[in-house]
């Protein structure tokens, strides 16, 4: 069985270049969540934002180490920005699919927040799961097709969250 995961950090290129490579990780896909706009497309999505739907395994996976590492490769405490890319297109959000996802997504910002580890407190956006709309296929697997596309996510060694106490 697997599960579905739908997160926006910035321009979705990054993101999904770096999601994909992890265990467990199924299949991803780009596209837009989170607007106003029907049927979005790059050209128009309204206040949509540029999200990744990820199809993983969760006996290989959690929900949690998925986040964990979505806090690990895009800056979550600068509103509507990651790197150059302004505006509301390349917000932090995590749009959960179910109770349970949001009680985790929850507790992953309160501990990103706690472990004063980030430049500043987490401003992700956490909403329910609306419709997802698949980015046009020039979008698709895009730093495969272009490795040298642009891109600014990376792994920050330093933003590991730490294990809790019991």
């Amino acid at each position: 069985m697997t599960s579905k995961a739908i997160l926006a950090g910035g321009c979705f290129w990054g993101m999904q270049d770096l999601i994909r490579k992890q265990p467990g990780i199924i299949s991803t896909r780009v596209g837009y969540s989170g607007g106003d706009v029907p049927n979005a497309t790059y050209r128009n999505h309204g206040t949509h934002a540029e999200a990744i739907e990820i199809e993983f395994d969760p006996a290989k996976i959690s929900y949690r180490k998925i986040l964990e590492f979505f806090f690990q490769i895009h800056d979550p405490t600068t509103v509507n920005r990651q790197g150059n890319d302004l505006g509301t297109s390349y917000r932090s959000a995590i749009f959960y699919l179910d109770d349970e996802q949001k009680a985790i997504a929850e507790d992953t910002i309160a501990d990103v927040n706690a472990s004063g580890l980030w430049p500043g407190k987490a401003v992700t956006e956490l909403s329910p799961a609306g419709p997802f709309w698949e980015a046009e296929p020039e979008h698709q697997d895009y730093l495969e097709k272009y490795p040298n596309g642009y891109t600014c996510h990376f792994i920050r060694p330093d933003w590991v969250l730490p294990k809790r106490a019991a």
